[in-house]
């Protein structure tokens, strides 16, 4: 099955599990989607028991570990948090590697494995000086991390205890921030940071394949800090509350995706917000959740006249971007709109007949901005 395929399908299937697909064939679906809830539910609470008691044994590497990830797949906005996490903790004078497991990165081809010793190696997407891959090895979130954190390493392995070794003996790191890592058990002596979606909180209330939960809800209980992301500018007092009784002790942060500027995707030329306002644009993006940027473009001022939408981490084709182009020109649009993550993705073109912008998209804190400030002091000074 080819990537179009497996999009197509994840597409339908959310749709099923969400119930916007209606009738007795989604319903039946649905029952055998229930049934292999089940299997699933006891393999990963029989996993977590395992680890619990030692059975199954987790690494220690000699320094400090902080895992960010949630419990539901699809967009929580993890990104930006990591980012914030990472400059903060280099801010105070940690030497940071981020460990990403490089998802949907393009995969070294077996005979390249077993012929090529230095393969066994981790990616290095940045030493932490340098940019050193592109996004098509190195994934989305690891690129446009690199990309925006200087002085900070990001590598990209499955195996992140692997991963962790070479970034403290190679890199000389300090500190590993496991970049979606809630769900990997193979490190100790962690912090674990968990994001919860105040639009999607717990993936319809099953986990994986009929919702969206990776783990039961209530094990949030294993986190020290939780940040509700998302949040409208009035907060999620219930939502907090509902957490509160999974997890009466940790830290929670309410917060937003704040739109910080423009950037063309190609020229690299800034632009201020205000530049949408009134604007006849084409959205196209390729994410767990368009339409909370879509919304964001509106909300700007902006009004959207053509609109293209892909599986999250689509990687683009020239022939999409053209046949955007075409229709944006088409429906009046006066320049095309993306997500960063999705700028990552765009190959090189050679007809420029509209600008083709991303949104910059930083986290702003509603709440819990000193718990965070002293949990990083904690963290460096421990």
């Amino acid at each position: 099955m080819d990537g179009k395929s497996n999009e197509r399908l994840e597409q339908r299937l959310l749709k099923v599990i969400s119930k916007e697909t209606r009738g007795k064939r989604a319903s039946c679906l649905r029952g055998v989607l229930r049934s292999l809830s089940v299997i699933f539910y006891i393999l990963v609470q029989l996993r977590l028991w395992l680890h619990k008691h030692r059975i199954l044994r987790a690494r220690t590497l000699g320094c400090q570990v902080i895992s960010v990830g949630n419990v539901t797949v699809g967009g929580t906005g993890k990104t930006p948090i990591v980012e914030t996490f990472a400059r903060s903790l280099t801010e105070k004078g940690r030497k940071v590697a981020i460990l990403s497991r490089g998802y949907k990165s393009r995969k070294t081809p077996l005979w390249e494995k077993i012929l090529k010793k230095e393969e066994r190696l981790p990616r290095v997407v940045s030493d932490g000086n340098r940019l050193l891959l592109n996004s098509d090895l190195a994934g989305d979130e690891p690129y446009m991390l690199a990309s925006n954190l200087s002085d900070v390493s990001v590598l990209v392995d499955k195996d992140r205890v692997k991963a962790g070794k070479y970034a403290i003996r190679k890199l000389g790191c300090d500190t590993l921030v496991l970049d979606d890592g809630f769900q990997y058990l193979k490190l100790e002596n962690r912090l674990d940071i968990v994001l919860v979606d105040y639009t999607n909180p717990f993936g319809y209330g099953n986990v994986l394949p009929r919702g969206l939960l990776r783990e039961p809800a209530r094990n949030i209980k294993r986190a020290g800090f939780i940040f509700i992301t998302k949040c409208p500018p009035e907060g999620a007092p219930e939502l907090k509350a509902k957490l509160r009784e999974f997890n009466p002790h940790a830290e929670i942060s309410e917060c937003r995706h704040t739109s910080k500027y423009l950037q063309n995707v190609y020229t690299r030329e800034r632009m201020d917000l205000d530049a949408l306002r009134g604007k006849k644009v084409s959205a196209i993006s390729g994410i767990a959740v368009p339409e909370s940027f879509e919304s964001g473009l509106r909300k700007l001022g902006a009004e959207i006249v053509h609109s293209a939408q892909y599986a999250d981490h689509h990687r683009y084709t020239q022939q999409e971007i053209i046949e955007t182009i075409n229709q944006a020109v088409e429906a009046g649009a006066e320049m095309i709109l993306t997500t960063e993550k999705d700028a990552v993705r765009f190959p090189l073109i050679e007809r420029y007949d509209l600008p083709i912008i991303y949104l910059r998209v930083e986290i702003e804190m509603l709440s819990g901005s000193e718990a965070f400030n002293d949990w990083i002091d904690r963290i460096c000074f421990r």
